[in-house]
């Protein structure tokens, strides 16, 4: 059990630190991405992270819920500024989880992964009056 926790933990650390790696890349193209926006509505982006990863369910409902409510939140009230960076580490949890719930042997340790996360992103985006 505690081997189930640990890959749990890594694997939620993982993704963590591949969405901190992304956030430079995707702050260097907000400046392209705001200018191009002046030509093209602004509402497809959040629309197209939003159909990825709320399409699917990962098949645990401690996940999906936490999906779809980090999704509604970042959806509706983290700035555009930041919001691709979020968006882009909901779809890698959805990704990365979604594979694991295919496994009978790694599906039962998403439960203590897919808390873990729900309590550390509801500190993390407290600042933007969400809650979980």
């Amino acid at each position: 059990m505690l081997r189930n926790s640990v890959l749990a933990f890594c694997i939620l650390c993982a993704a963590i630190i591949i969405g901190c790696s992304k956030t430079e890349t995707s702050n260097e193209n907000t400046a392209a991405t705001k200018s191009n926006k002046a030509t093209a509505t602004s509402a497809a982006p959040p629309t197209t992270a939003r159909t990825e990863s709320a399409g699917e369910k990962i098949g645990v409902p401690e996940c999906d819920e936490f999906i779809a409510k980090y999704d509604a939140c970042v959806s509706s009230k983290v700035p555009e500024a930041a919001r691709a960076q979020y968006q882009t580490a909901v779809r890698q949890w959805h990704d990365s989880w979604k594979k694991l719930a295919e496994n009978p042997n790694t599906k039962p340790t998403l439960v203590s992964a897919c808390k873990q996360a729900a309590q550390q992103q509801a500190a993390a985006l407290k600042a933007y009056g969400c809650s979980f």
